[in-house]
């Protein structure tokens, strides 16, 4: 039977890391956790778990990731976020394929997630389907951060697995807010280097169309009033990118328009008894 391993990375996790590392005690063989230099309790309580605890400076979410599956010692990984945990379902269908070897090379769930006091179970948040174990040399982190995913190589075979990931997102509206500023301007910093850049259209209408999928299309709608304020927080999180990413536009065309060295004064018979 082929070893597990788990990879985690974590920053200031001390309220959920416990939970995930207990969720995945029956399958792992190994736990890594990849720590962004946390100020809180994190180390403690991954050290009571006997997790192999490596500190590395936060290198961005996509590189934290492919560093902690490097770090790993076996061929088969399960990442997990710190704010994540593994359903009984998942965990009964991960130690099942593992009895067979694997013979996949990687697997995908749903993912479920926990907002302010209910679960959510529609818009773009549920199934939201995620690869979250493979075969290490067949795949790694990709996307465009802070939305990060995995990729695997061409001509992998990807199995979906019963059982949810359990996302323990945001206790209030307000640590929604607040995050929504903060990965938007993450994902603006992203899109500006790959070359993407923003528009007036981009910016009207895609937060619209934000909302009308996340609510309408995707049945939000069904989730009552956290239904509803997810939705509009995606469309004006969308929005935030868009005019931040429009915003590094026009700051590169001001220092582009603004010479290095300002043409020099013509030094005048007026000038010179100024001087």
């Amino acid at each position: 039977m082929p070893l597990l391993s788990v990879a985690i990375i974590t920053f200031n996790e001390e309220k959920n890391i416990a939970r995930c590392l207990e969720s995945v005690k029956k399958v792992a063989d190994e736990i890594v956790v990849v720590d962004s230099l946390s100020a809180d309790k994190t180390k403690s309580i991954c050290q009571s778990f006997g997790v192999r605890f490596i500190e590395q400076p936060f290198l961005g979410y996509i590189e934290q990731k492919n560093f902690a599956l490097a770090q790993t010692r076996n061929d088969f990984v399960l990442s997990l976020d710190a704010d994540e945990a593994m359903s009984p379902e998942l965990e009964t269908s991960i130690l099942q394929e593992k009895q067979k070897g694997f013979v996949y090379d990687a697997y995908s769930m749903n993912r479920r997630s926990w907002y302010c006091d209910k679960w959510i179970w529609h818009g773009n948040w549920y199934p939201d389907r995620k690869i979250r174990l493979l075969n290490k040399y067949q795949g790694q982190w990709s996307g465009t951060n802070p939305h990060d995913r995995i990729e695997m190589k061409g001509g992998s075979v990807v199995q979906h697995l019963k059982g949810d990931i359990l996302h323990y997102t945001y206790y209030s509206i307000d640590e929604h807010i607040r995050q929504g500023n903060k990965f938007s301007g993450i994902a603006a910093d992203a899109m500006f280097q790959k070359g993407v850049r923003s528009s007036w259209i981009k910016i009207c209408w895609n937060p619209f169309y934000a909302f009308v999928s996340c609510y309408i299309i995707k049945l939000g709608l069904l989730d009552g009033f956290y239904g509803y304020i997810i939705a509009k927080q995606t469309a004006y999180q969308t929005f935030l990118k868009y005019i931040k990413l429009m915003q590094l536009q026009r700051n590169i065309k001001k220092q582009a328009a603004s010479p290095i060295n300002p043409p020099a004064v013509p030094i005048t018979p007026a000038s010179k008894e100024r001087i």
